[in-house]
């Protein structure tokens, strides 16, 4: 009897664990919707979720997932408080190091292109905290896409 009341109590955590996961990814994209109707925006929507607004075409190459590139960007929430920030020399890294959406978004870009990436938890932290980022936050970067390296 002991068992059957763990194994119960098991699948119970792991169901309500999966719940959590379906109401961030909800409540993501109602918080992301919000954000672009109150800053009069207009996002393109990626088949995973991901929304992003290129602002600036820009002239060179589109990088690959796996390419090495230089980025200067602003990371914020919804309610515009800066969590990071980079320099106007940018970083430079392969994309394969950055969260999924970086992956995913950075190559949306051309050389010399900047724009806006709209990242719901499921491409960034998920349900984890990280540092001063709370577990489930939708992201926004700022992103100038300086070289692909």
């Amino acid at each position: 009897m002991k068992y059957i009341t763990l194994i119960l109590a098991f699948t119970l955590v792991l169901s309500c664990s999966n719940d959590k996961e379906v109401d961030y990814t909800v409540k993501n994209e109602e918080a992301i919707q919000k954000y672009l109707n109150e800053n009069n925006l207009t996002s393109q929507k990626s088949v995973t979720g991901l929304h992003y607004i290129i602002t600036e075409e820009g002239s060179g190459e589109h990088p690959t997932t796996t390419s090495n590139v230089t980025i200067a960007y602003k990371g914020y929430f919804t309610n515009g408080q800066v969590f990071d920030q980079s320099s106007a020399e940018g970083i430079t890294h392969n994309l394969q190091q950055f969260i999924s959406g970086w992956t995913e978004g950075i190559t949306y870009f051309k050389e010399g292109g900047s724009g806006v990436l709209l990242v719901p938890a499921s491409l960034g932290y998920g349900n984890y905290d990280y540092n001063t980022i709370p577990g489930g936050s939708v992201l926004i970067f700022d992103i100038t896409l300086i070289s692909v390296n």
